[in-house]
């Protein structure tokens, strides 16, 4: 019996899914499948993981919106402790969905894990006070490949939740704030990413 519940094309995006592992639990806590290949078959999931990453942010960082251009990768995303709001932005050219969003929460109670396939854009903003974050991938990090995105890109219209500030017309975090006060905090090269028109352009 399959140890998952599968909701695909989540947000009607062709691709994207929301994964429910089952929760056994008891007076003593819980145990679960993470991953399970064969699971994964029986629903039409039969990609290859070849690395496996995990980072530690605080509230109000936004990391994203990052892709690799030549060797994209396929992700599946939980999230081990803490509390995020994780994108998903269509980059396929061919697409009926080119340039939509899909996000949801996702957080350790929840359990819940979302496989983002290749050729799509991922970000996520960090809601709880720390979050610990964890994703399977299908190909390798390649320095030097990695493009992306400005988070806050009108054309795409990401509504981050609890956040709250004025498009200034670049992925400047300046200004931006949690409900709570908490400041945006993005890296340096994540506040210089351009939109999706002048990222990409296609004859």
């Amino acid at each position: 019996m399959g140890q998952i519940k599968v909701t695909k094309n989540a947000g009607g995006i062709e691709g994207l899914c929301v994964i429910e592992p089952t929760v056994h639990g008891d007076s003593r806590g819980y145990f679960m499948e993470t991953y399970n290949q064969n699971d994964m078959a029986a629903e039409g999931l039969d990609m290859v993981f070849v690395q496996d990453n995990q980072s530690c942010s605080s509230k109000g960082v936004l990391r994203g919106l990052h892709f690799q251009k030549e060797h994209p990768q396929g992700k599946l995303i939980r999230v081990v402790n803490g509390s995020v709001f994780d994108v998903a932005v269509d980059l396929r050219k061919d697409s009926k969905t080119y340039g939509k969003w899909f996000g949801d929460v996702f957080t350790a109670e929840n359990k819940k894990q979302f496989y983002i396939p290749e050729g799509f854009a991922h970000g996520f903003l960090v809601l709880s006070d720390v979050a610990e974050f964890c994703y399977k991938c299908t190909d390798f990090y390649h320095p030097g490949d990695e493009g992306g995105l400005a988070w806050n890109d009108p054309e795409i219209g990401i509504e981050w939740p609890q956040l709250a500030g004025e498009y200034k017309g670049t992925a400047s975090a300046e200004g931006y704030t949690l409900s709570d006060g908490t400041a945006l905090n993005l890296s340096d090269k994540d506040q210089l990413w351009k939109g999706l028109k002048d990222t990409f352009s296609f004859s």
